[in-house]
């Protein structure tokens, strides 16, 4: 990971920082290694063992199909998780301050995620990591007061994770309904044994199809928080120079900001009596173009003045829309929503090589230390080998529930789609005793443990660094 710091241009980092600086980002390359190697065998689980794949396929097409997942996959998902620790504070903070968060979320991360995983027990990095940011935000509210942590934004993704496996397992429940009584097609239904009993040709390439889509929204959910975790760390350390993208043109923004302007004076037209919600806002707006002049690389003052200015632009901007009182027509609805999303793209951003070093470490962790997770998923969720049509069944109901929370920007846990999935197959192929209750009850208590587990541990660990950083 030093190889990394000549990209970060110079700073004012003393010694001792550059070397925490240095091992937060080593953390969070190991935190989405180990991501691949936990999370991705859900992936491969089923070809390998309905024999549509030898594992020395499926892991290495598998860790591509992530690390494209994670380059293409955009950042939506990544901005919420930055949301869900109090950056604009961080900022005016000592370095030592968001040091202490990165270090505490990252190890109570790896550590619960290694300890699950050396047992064999499906886990969620998603969980897991939720809960360390969720820990080591109440760390940072302990300390220095306010709200560490966005409540708002932590009930919205929580959400999402208590629902998606539900979701899973009623979904692939129903499919699996679907086709046992109206596909009829008995081939699905096969249980392969031995190692030449091989699917047809069909059947094979609707395996391989489905463990390539659930390989590339993993990579888009899950390598997208890496990318969150990465941005922290450079914005803790760096935050003159990455709270915001000075990639973009100061004359580009200005354009962003006329062009906004515009809208609104074609918006007042049609309202004149509310001539005072249109001063306040274009007030915002000049007071933007203001500080633009204080965005500097080493200016770490003006450019925290500047984000929290286009950050509360952004937000007036939607109340604006929201407003009943007003008239606004389509035309200029979507324009202001295109102007809106412009603009925030000055604050919430990833540099390429950021996703790039998060794409490699998520593909190249899923080809090492797969077996532990895919042997469960194979074998223990339920009490017979996977057959082709709930292998099918399960990672279709996977990609598509992962696929639309990546488009919505939420967070959700392949780990737990998945083997909901396989057990709401497993249950509409033989009903409640084709479960393996041991199996579901270590799931279960691993899916009850992980929050208040990685909570305590975040903030049992930001404590601790505190004291010596």
């Amino acid at each position: 990971m030093l190889l990394l710091v000549p990209f970060l241009g110079e700073s004012d980092l003393s010694t001792g920082l550059a070397i925490v600086f240095a091992l937060c980002l080593f953390a969070v390359v190991a935190f989405e290694f180990v991501n691949g190697f936990h999370d991705t065998a859900n992936a491969v689980a089923t070809v390998i063992y309905t024999k549509a794949l030898k594992p020395v396929i499926a892991i290495p097409w598998s860790g591509f199909w992530n690390f494209l997942g994670v380059f293409t996959g955009g950042i939506a998902v990544a901005m919420g998780i930055l949301k869900l620790v109090p950056m604009d504070t961080l900022m005016t903070l000592p370095t030592a301050v968001g040091a202490s968060l990165v270090l505490a979320v990252l190890l109570a991360s790896i550590i619960w995620n290694l300890g699950t995983w050396y047992l064999g027990i499906p886990c969620s990095s998603s969980h897991t990591l939720i809960g360390a940011l969720i820990g080591a935000g109440l760390g940072f509210t302990w300390y220095y007061g306010g709200s560490g942590v966005n409540w708002h934004k932590a009930e919205e993704i929580g959400l999402s994770l208590i629902l998606s496996p539900l979701i899973g397992f009623g979904l692939a429940m129903l499919l699996m309904y679907f086709l046992r009584h109206v596909i009829k097609y008995k081939a699905l239904f096969h249980i392969p044994t031995g190692e030449n009993d091989r699917p047809p040709l069909l059947i094979r390439a609707i395996l391989i199809t489905t463990c390539t889509l659930v390989s590339f929204f993993h990579g888009s959910n899950d390598g997208q928080k890496g990318v969150g975790l990465f941005m922290l760390i450079l914005i803790a350390f760096l935050p003159a120079k990455f709270a915001v993208d000075h990639n973009i043109p100061n004359d580009k923004i200005v354009s962003i900001l006329n062009q906004t302007e515009s809208v609104l004076r074609t918006v007042a037209v049609a309202n004149p009596k509310n001539s005072v919600e249109f001063a306040k806002l274009n007030s915002e707006i000049e007071a933007v173009k203001t500080h633009l002049a204080h965005k500097n690389e080493k200016d770490k003052e003006g450019t925290y003045k500047f984000r929290k200015q286009v950050e509360g632009l952004g937000i007036s901007i939607k109340a604006f829309l929201g407003n009943k009182a007003l008239v606004i027509d389509e035309k200029s609805s979507n324009a202001l929503n295109h102007e809106a999303s412009q603009i925030k793209k000055v604050i919430e951003f990833a540099p390429i090589w950021v996703i790039i070093v998060i794409s490699a470490s998520l593909g190249l962790g899923t080809m090492i230390g797969w077996k532990r997770i895919v042997v469960t998923i194979g074998e223990k969720i339920g009490n017979e080998h996977l057959n082709y049509a709930q292998g099918a069944t399960s990672e279709i109901v996977a990609a598509s529930t992962i696929g639309i929370s990546t488009v919505l920007g939420l967070p959700v846990s392949t780990t737990h789609v998945l083997s909901s999935g396989i057990a709401g197959s497993m249950v509409a192929s033989g009903g409640k005793s084709n479960l393996n209750a041991g199996t579901l009850k270590s799931i279960g208590l691993a899916w009850v443990l992980t929050l208040p587990v990685s909570i305590l541990l975040s903030l049992l660990l930001f404590m601790l660094f505190h004291l010596f950083i």
